[in-house]
């Protein structure tokens, strides 16, 4: 949340606890090492990266080497692990790619991202003085090969791990804030972004835009996948900046598209009214195929028909709670 992590625990599919960590840090992103389950990261807005190793009980703060301690957007790579543990990419504000290959101990700075032709006229509205990496999605398939989302001016890729970058493309899109990829679908890239909903079937190399059926709520937000369906889309979406984000007039809807579809779908049964719900974080289920997560200012709320319907989990929600903007979700089966 916008204030603290929650760490919540589910058994036999029962909510079980509820834990406040790392109260007061304005945490931003969340990522876990998915071949090692207990290992969790988190980065904050102006004090630096965290590490858990018991899945989010206990966290140690991560010395990253310079001197923003910012972090935007996190990614774990399980394709390399190269002294056993998934390569962490971590994104900066200002923009900025730090890379590890032993768990946060040494860091790599790809400072060739800020060289690219489109860096001069990057800028994020609400400071423009400054921009961002918004979001990191590494490719499923291709060790190396990542994409980032600079927040706002561009999405740009890097084939060899952040040390060379491509520049930005005329059709993609300008302002993504969440990129998903997808297992069964090589070279698919999904962007929900403040200037629409983008895809594309070649890597980033073209790009349409489609966003038929959403009206109003144009500016898109959160994205998940349904991991056994490439098809199958939901989205978060508002009208515009200030209702996605505010906590004063806030109103957001979550869509859905999915096979054969051409339009978009508003959803609703089970979630919050979209008049005073701030714009969803979604993740997929690590389930498979058919489960969501959407979180937001109301609380968590689950799917298990591909985001048909939704049932609001039966989590202690603090009023303090209903004004906090959610940032990211982590979804981790134990074993």
């Amino acid at each position: 949340m916008e204030d603290v992590v929650l760490r919540i625990t589910e058994e036999g599919g029962r909510f079980k606890s509820l834990e406040e960590r790392l109260t007061s840090t304005s945490p931003q992103c969340l990522a876990n090492d998915s071949s090692n389950e207990s290992i969790v990261y988190c980065g904050t807005l102006e004090n630096g990266l965290w590490k858990s190793e018991d899945v989010g009980s206990t966290w140690k703060k991560v010395d990253l080497g310079v001197e923003s301690q910012s972090v935007t957007s996190l990614a774990v790579s399980n394709l390399e692990r190269p002294n056993g543990f998934g390569v962490v990419y971590v994104g900066m504000e200002p923009s900025m790619i730090l890379k590890s290959k032993d768990g946060g101990s040494s860091w790599e700075n790809k400072e060739s991202l800020t060289k690219l032709p489109s860096s001069k006229n990057w800028s994020f509205p609400p400071r423009p003085y400054t921009n961002h990496v918004r979001f990191i999605a590494l490719d499923p398939d291709q060790a190396g090969k990542l994409y980032v989302a600079i927040e706002a001016g561009a999405l740009v890729r890097s084939f060899d791990g952040g040390t060379t970058w491509s520049d930005r493309v005329v059709s993609g899109p300008y302002d993504t804030h969440t990129l998903a990829t997808h297992k069964r679908a090589p070279g698919r890239l999904y962007s929900s972004a403040g200037d629409g909903y983008f895809e594309s079937l070649d890597g980033g190399d073209n790009w349409k835009r489609n966003v038929d059926g959403l009206g109003v709520h144009q500016y898109l937000y959160g994205i998940a996948v349904d991991p056994n369906e490439p098809d199958t889309i939901i989205v978060s979406a508002s009208s515009g900046p200030w209702r996605a984000h505010s906590q004063s007039d806030a109103e957001s809807v979550i869509y859905r598209r999915s096979v054969g579809e051409k339009e978009w779908t508003p959803l609703g049964s089970g979630l919050p009214e979209p008049e005073g719900t701030i714009v969803s974080i979604l993740a997929g289920g690590p389930s498979g195929g058919g489960e969501f997560y959407a979180a937001n200012n109301k609380g968590i709320y689950r799917s298990n028909d591909s985001g048909l319907s939704w049932v609001r989990q039966s989590i202690p929600w603090k009023d303090s709670y209903l004004s906090q903007h959610a940032w990211s979700i982590c979804v981790i089966e134990t074993s």
